[in-house]
């Protein structure tokens, strides 16, 4: 995870533009994990329902951005 933890010390930095652009790479890397932990917990059986209640999201909401993955 040192990709993160540099993103991360970048991000709180004084430099809006390198801040900014740290934030931004910060949720790509956030949307990938989510991504891959969301696939996982379904090839393993888990049920958008739970999926959702451990992203703290509806079912709905986690089904819509990645049932159609």
């Amino acid at each position: 995870m040192t990709e993160a933890t540099t993103l991360a010390a970048a991000a709180g930095g004084r430099d809006p533009r390198t801040g900014l652009r740290a934030v931004a790479a910060l949720r790509r890397l956030l949307e990938q994990l989510e991504a891959l932990q969301v696939r996982s917990a379904r090839a393993q059986g888990w049920s958008w329902q739970e999926i959702g209640a451990e992203l703290g999201v509806s079912r709905q909401a986690v089904h819509k951005k990645h049932g159609g993955r």
